[in-house]
């Protein structure tokens, strides 16, 4: 499953027209892509727009919150091909770490921030259930700035989402379960609903319509990130107030879970013996999560409505701190004996100080 594939380089599938037509697709799709590739701006005026101005954004009500992200999965389904599959079996191990980091590291980041902060329970539960999501819809696109294993994070990706039709329910009941109660049996329908489903029928759609797919894979990516910047800053706009009051606390909650999964799902990579490529994609990988569906499952299954403001706070968090991470690796050949990549770390480190000293 990628976003990425439609990010890069499928403007050169779109049919050959002649004159000005072919032209005005190729600039339109050049143009949707290009303004996927800003989601973490996209998302920050969001969330800026949803804490200044809330009814900039609250006329979208919480019933088109489902609606949307199954929209979101159908158009990464739509992206979706045989080769995407064929990856995890060419890889079956490493697609199996990545996911065995992702749904361990996370969940206990989550269950460990909101109890060392002390964050009261809606908070608390909303960390541990977006803790608990699969791989962030945008890491595909991170992992290639990152120069980092594009193929391996779409089999990650793949892998994890369809995983969290049993993990996330469980995972949940699990760790918030002695907190509020937890029906585990309507979030697995939920997520079988909003997630394999759309995606179902987005891959169905992509292997009976190729060439027509084709033509309108460039608009995916947009689609995708328009749909998530609108669930995430229109459940801030509806919780304004108390986000204003929980705001440092709860940033940082987010800030430490999203830190530690990127941390963490490196460094265990590296003391496994993974290379740096495939360590970056675990690292990426694990960070982030698909912050929209834990909004969508806080919605529909939590009676307080303060449960989904971490989910979409998270949405911004981690797209920031891996659009960051990214541009830092991207400097940094992966390829490069590991002195040569400590030296290039600590040039830039100090670049950084500089300029901003």
């Amino acid at each position: 499953m990628s976003i990425l594939k439609a990010s890069i380089g499928n403007v050169k599938l779109l049919p050959s027209w002649k004159g000005v037509q072919q032209t005005l697709e190729e600039r339109l799709g050049s143009l949707a892509l290009n303004a996927s590739n800003l989601f973490p701006l996209w998302l920050v005026l969001g969330a800026t727009a949803a804490v200044v101005h809330p009814p900039s954004l609250t006329w979208f009500k919480k019933e088109y919150t489902t609606q949307c992200l199954a929209l979101t999965m159908m158009a990464m389904g739509t992206t979706l091909t045989i080769e995407d599959f064929a990856q995890v079996m060419r890889r079956p191990w490493l697609v199996a770490l990545g996911a065995t980091l992702q749904y361990t590291i996370m969940p206990l980041m989550g269950f460990t921030v909101s109890r060392l902060l002390k964050l009261p329970v809606p908070y608390a539960v909303g960390i541990c259930l977006v803790a608990s999501c699969p791989g962030g819809v945008a890491s595909n696109v991170v992992t290639f700035l990152a120069r980092a294993d594009v193929p391996l994070s779409v089999a990650m990706t793949t892998v994890s989402t369809l995983s969290a039709i049993v993990a996330t329910p469980a995972l949940t009941q699990l760790l918030v379960g002695h907190l509020v109660p937890v029906n585990a049996g309507s979030l697995l329908v939920s997520t079988l609903q909003v997630v394999l489903i759309p995606i179902g029928l987005g891959a169905f759609l992509n292997w009976s319509l190729p060439k027509l797919m084709a033509r309108l894979s460039p608009f995916a990516p947009l689609l995708a990130s328009a749909m998530t910047v609108l669930v995430s800053a229109s459940i801030v706009a509806q919780n304004a107030a108390a986000v204003r009051v929980a705001g440092p606390r709860l940033i940082l909650a987010v800030a430490s879970l999203h830190t530690g999964g990127f941390a963490l799902g490196y460094g265990v990579s590296k003391l496994l013996g993974v290379k740096e490529r495939q360590a970056r994609t675990n690292s990426i990988e694990v960070g982030m999560q698909n912050s929209a569906l834990g909004a969508v499952l806080a919605t529909l299954h939590f009676a307080d409505p303060l449960t989904a403001v971490p989910c979409a706070i998270s949405a911004t968090m981690h797209s920031l701190l891996g659009s960051t991470l990214a541009g830092f690796w991207r400097l940094i050949d992966p390829e490069q004996p590991s002195v040569d990549r400590k030296l290039a770390a600590q040039q830039w480190i100090q670049a950084w100080r500089d300029a901003h000293t």
